[in-house]
């Protein structure tokens, strides 16, 4: 079947608005993320999610609710990480592996006690984007309104705290306050890329397209706008390919991050290298 035909499946629309709309998300939050080196939160969360996945299984809530239960316990997961890093007795990418360590243990062990490793837990370890209810489709419009919102009002508070957090706390920034929004907006981003993604490759959309922006040495903003296209375009693309040569969307989408990742390092490098020899 031509891909003209079927963007005409409603399932399939879906699956173009939730991708393009989590991209966006995971995109802005990534930049924060990745200037303060809280990078791996992603991956912490995505351990997280699995646990999380594994608890709603063995509970024997429907499958359509899945990604909508598992929603508070990530969310409180993420604040325990963020608990633990400003205790500053761990520092915050040890404070990650702690977390996640928990969440991946419980999710193997709570796995084998309900479902087993059955289809269904697969599929969120690896995506399908296809599965994407209506549901999931308004709460990802919502994160994303919520997260342009916080951008645009704090905008000059979040990019004191991501430079500077101590110096930020001296101009009387809120910058727990702060913190709390980006790590719950974080939590909520995680869960809804598990189906796009997968809950493996979770971080790969909160870090690739913002790294791939951050190598063109622009502005803030306009790395954040770079930021948002890369991860859409990979979206897009991915999806596409994944219908047309019969891959798996998630897996697509990542490589597509990383081809135009590797193509800004070496398009830097091009213009780089005369300045030089010179």
């Amino acid at each position: 079947m031509e891909l003209s035909n079927i963007v005409h499946y409603e399932f399939v629309q879906r699956a173009f608005l939730a991708g393009i709309l989590i991209a966006a998300v995971t995109s802005i939050l990534g930049v924060f993320l990745v200037l303060r080196r809280f990078s791996l939160i992603g991956d912490g969360l995505g351990h997280i999610t699995f646990g999380s996945v594994a608890v709603v299984m063995l509970i024997g809530i429907s499958p359509v609710y899945i990604t909508i239960a598992a929603l508070p316990l990530v969310m409180l997961s993420s604040l325990a990480i963020l608990k633990l890093t400003q205790s500053k007795r761990i520092q915050g990418d040890a404070a990650i592996g702690v977390v996640s360590s928990i969440g991946i243990a419980a999710g193997i062990v709570l796995a084998s006690l309900s479902y087993g490793y059955n289809l269904d837990l697969f599929s969120y370890l690896f995506g399908n984007i296809l599965t994407v209810t209506r549901v999931e489709l308004i709460i990802a419009l919502g994160v994303f309104i919520t997260v342009v919102a916080v951008v645009i009002v704090f905008y000059d508070d979040l990019l004191a705290v991501t430079f500077d957090e101590e110096l930020a706390i001296t101009m009387g920034i809120k910058t727990k306050r702060l913190n709390v929004m980006l790590f719950l907006l974080t939590a909520v981003s995680a869960v809804l890329a598990m189906k796009v993604a997968g809950i493996m490759l979770v971080s790969s959309m909160l870090i690739l397209p913002p790294l791939t922006a951050l190598q063109l040495s622009l502005s803030f903003k306009k790395t954040i706008f770079a930021s948002v296209i890369f991860s859409l375009l990979s979206v897009i693309f991915g999806i596409m390919l994944a219908f047309l040569l019969n891959l798996p969307a998630g897996g697509t989408i990542v490589l597509i991050n990383i081809g135009f990742l590797l193509f800004t390092f070496g398009a830097k490098k091009i213009v780089a290298s005369p300045g030089k020899e010179k």
